[in-house]
């Protein structure tokens, strides 16, 4: 992965990118607590078919950015931004975890700005069928106060150890991740205290998106509860969805080969006929 550091809105945003001219455009949107790393396992083969961008969103990643950006409203603002400063043609949007968060609400301001969606393990939908530590952070100021207060290498194996199924990140992606998060996690748990605010704007919008979406959903996933996947299906109007049998919230990693599989039938075929 090429990585670069771009300056857009105030902030350096760190951006991966393969240049393919003639493909379709796929933008790769950061989870958390990890970084634009973790689309190193699927990275080569979609580079193969695609022209591909991965972000690391503003507050995120080795993105600069704080509190101003902790809200799905902000992050899908910044997206459109990012589409239009790099000349990007109607993108396919492709967001796990907080990164579907973001691709809905970017939608939601500028129809017509993305060819698709592909989301999944992540917020959007209200209610949100949470695991019992996404609840404990949204509801409990003393939840965020203890996280903010044991660090970013605390957060991050935490985060594994609840999120993986199978995949074990080698060395270099734990080490951008805590570095990613490090004197970082009070701006972040802002993130988890206005979610249901967050969820109030990006609600309402999804029975009246006009775009095809690809959902996915790890069968495992201990931090959003598969059971979202079902409801996500009904209320989008041009949805297909995949659950992945063998995934946990971290699906695009433990799946990576049929994530990949899943990516490359939906761009190049399946999101035509929805």
């Amino acid at each position: 992965m090429a990585l670069d550091t771009i300056s857009l809105l105030g902030e350096q945003v760190r951006i991966a990118r393969h240049r393919k001219p003639g493909v379709p455009t796929l933008l790769l949107i950061c989870p958390l607590p990890q970084s634009l790393l973790a689309f190193a396992p699927i990275w080569p083969q979609l580079s193969e078919r695609f022209d591909l961008v991965a972000v690391d969103l503003p507050g995120f990643g080795r993105s600069s950015g704080g509190v101003e950006w902790m809200s799905f409203e902000a992050q899908g603002r910044f997206l459109a931004e990012l589409i239009d400063h790099l000349q990007l043609q109607r993108p396919h949007l492709v967001g796990p975890d907080v990164g579907m968060a973001a691709a809905v609400a970017c939608v939601r301001q500028h129809p017509g700005i993305a060819a698709s969606l592909v989301i999944g393990d992540g917020p959007a939908l209200a209610p949100s069928l949470n695991g019992s530590i996404i609840n404990k952070l949204v509801d409990s100021g003393f939840w965020r106060f203890m996280v903010a207060m044991a660090g970013s290498g605390t957060f991050v194996e935490a985060a594994n150890r609840l999120a993986y199924v199978s995949y074990v990140p080698n060395a270099v992606e734990v080490d951008d991740y805590i570095r990613s998060y490090a004197g970082r996690l009070g701006p972040i748990c802002r993130w988890f205290r206005d979610y249901p605010t967050s969820l109030a704007f990006t609600d309402p919008a999804l029975s009246e998106l006009d775009l095809p979406v690809q959902v996915f959903w790890g069968r495992h996933d201990a931090l959003l509860l598969a059971e979202n996947a079902q409801s996500l299906e009904q209320r989008l109007p041009r949805c297909q969805l995949q659950v992945l049998e063998n995934g946990g919230h971290f699906s695009y990693q433990d799946c990576a080969q049929e994530f990949s599989s899943m990516l490359i039938r939906w761009v190049e075929s399946d999101h035509l006929r929805i």
